[in-house]
């Protein structure tokens, strides 16, 4: 995409101008001249407040101080500067399908073309419009977007984005997630426009995706209701919806089990209140940069709160926060080795966020999609990772479909857990709960109390206690509730400070050669961290004597 926005800006640069000698202006000239205006209001404050009225105090003051000499009468015609931009029109436009992922696309693009006059900006929900407005202004070459507040630009007729019939380069990322049913209904309307009134048969399209090619099969009783069924694959569907009518080229690059190879993979099959026993033990035992996804908002805050009583560096991101707050998780996030960032599917798909060890999949995603992007946040640019998935009782079925799309002809292997420290977990995490269900609820009183007072007083009305979520609570039993959460509070610090995992190979001393033996296996693959951990299972001995120098 730069390299042809750089290739249209050199030979329109000629076909321009073929006659004169001068250089034409670079981005970098044109930016000066904007900026100009500024330098002059601050030399008129300065010249203001010295009150110096001769040239010659004026000049040696500037030498003395190295101030900006004021230009009298300097002439800036702005009118003809905008009309000058309409020889940089809109090239490439990228679209994707969370914020997160367009601010981190345009910091990449902004490090490609650092040493170019190419400009960029972003168009994202969630952010100041009128400041998005600004920036569309400068006529940026390159536009990063979410699909939603680009058509709210468009439709508003923003001069920037009247005409896209010039636009070289249309990249849609996360395709196959973009165009499904029920998302993004802005992007249709975009795409149809792009297809027709503003047709461009120059331009070229790019699709992006790590599971484009993903093949389902479709269940017996669809084959059997369906008479007529659709026999073209993902790709080709996908292509008609994007607008791409010549055959394209497609590139490849992913496996057949459609994760990476350095990504270990396992799981831990327990019931769904047992769920959060396995993730504390997992955070405890192997601290470093850690992902729980969740299908659900409503479980990311009360995972938040949980993990919160017990001390743990948790960090939530979902669609219900506001922008700001969700970007500087993120950063804090990557800043912080020892992290824990609980997020629902919006942080699943293109996210590099570097050095991310461990995935958790707190619950079982809906789609073998999901399950591939939210794993794909570890183990990246040939890194170790580990992926663990918790599968319910009510996630098996789903989780099997999900393995046999996924050609996993073997079940994942079982994560090992030391379950003579879960009485332990079980103990702090229950006191936990009981902590953040009172808590919960007493909070939730207190939102749905104030709003009735306060519409009560606007209304300069009585309220009946019965109206109340908490009732006429006395304030003994509020003081009483409120003791008994200190209590627990003190407890489970006491019940933190003690270490759980002292004694978690003692057992092990033996006098047999075989338990010496799976003694120093163990040793070699703990220190190595849980991916190597759960390969200690199936590895062969005479591997990890070589590995041992033994």
């Amino acid at each position: 995409m730069i390299h042809t926005i750089l290739e249209w800006k050199s030979s329109s640069r000629k076909t321009t101008d073929p006659g004169d000698k001068e250089e034409p202006k670079t981005g970098d000239q044109q930016d000066d001249v904007v900026e100009a205006p500024e330098e002059e209001d601050e030399s008129e404050v300065f010249q203001a407040e010295t009150g110096s009225d001769e040239e010659e105090e004026e000049a040696e003051d500037d030498e003395q101080l190295g101030c900006v000499r004021v230009i009298d009468d300097a002439e800036f015609d702005f009118k003809e500067k905008t009309n000058d931009g309409q020889n940089r029109p809109l090239l490439g436009l990228i679209l994707t399908p969370t914020r997160e992922l367009a601010v981190q696309v345009k910091h990449h693009i902004d490090a490609v073309a650092k040493f170019t006059d190419i400009q960029t900006a972003i168009v994202v929900g969630g952010m100041s419009q009128q400041k998005q407005r600004r920036m569309l202004k400068r006529r940026p070459e390159i536009l990063i977007a979410t699909p939603g507040r680009l058509w709210d630009l468009i439709k508003e007729q923003h001069p920037h984005l009247v005409n896209l019939r010039q636009l070289k380069c249309l990249v849609i990322d996360e395709a196959d997630r973009m165009v499904e049913r029920g998302h993004f209904a802005e992007l249709e309307s975009l795409l149809e426009m792009l297809s027709t009134t503003h047709f461009n048969p120059t331009r070229q399209t790019f699709v992006f995706s790590a599971t484009l090619t993903m093949v389902h099969g479709l269940p017996s009783r669809v084959l059997q209701k369906k008479k007529k069924l659709d026999n073209r694959s993902k790709l080709e569907i996908l292509m008609e919806k994007v607008g791409i009518k010549s055959k394209p080229k497609v590139i490849d690059l992913t496996r057949k089990e459609a994760t990476v190879e350095t990504l270990t993979e396992t799981q831990i099959h327990c019931q769904k209140e047992e769920k959060d026993f396995y993730l504390y033990y997992f955070l405890l035992q192997y601290p470093g940069r850690t992902m729980v996804f969740a299908n659900s908002i409503d479980c990311i805050k009360r995972l938040t709160a949980l993990l919160g009583i017990l001390d743990c560096c948790a960090l939530p991101l979902h669609a219900n926060m506001h922008q700001k707050q969700r970007l500087k998780n993120l950063e804090r996030f990557a800043e912080r080795e020892n992290c824990v960032l609980l997020t629902t599917d919006v942080a699943a798909r293109g996210l590099d966020i570097p050095d991310v060890q461990h995935v958790i999949h707190y619950q079982v995603p809906r789609t073998s999609e999901t399950y591939v992007h939210r794993s794909g946040r570890t183990a990246r640019a040939a890194k170790e990772g580990l992926s663990l998935v918790l599968v319910g009782p009510d996630d098996v079925m789903n989780f099997k479909k999900i393995s046999k799309t996924l050609g996993k002809e073997e079940e994942l292997t079982l994560f090992p857990v030391e379950n003579k420290c879960m009485e332990a977990i079980k103990e702090r995490v229950n006191i936990a709960r009981k902590i953040e269900k009172i808590e919960f609820y007493n909070s939730r009183e207190k939102q749905h109390d104030s709003w009735f007072k306060k519409a009560a007083e606007a209304m300069e009305l009585d309220l009946d206690d019965d109206l109340l979520m908490g009732g006429a609570k006395e304030q003994e039993v509020d003081r009483e509730q409120q003791r008994m959460v200190k209590g627990l509070k003190k407890h489970l610090k006491h019940l933190i400070t003690q270490p759980i995992f002292k004694n978690l190979t003692t057992h092990t001393h033996t006098h047999t050669h075989t338990h010496t033996q799976h003694f120093c296996y163990f040793l070699f693959f703990y220190a190595q961290g849980p991916t190597n951990l759960c390969r200690a299972y199936f590895v062969q001995p005479a591997e990890v004597g070589k590995d041992l120098g033994l």
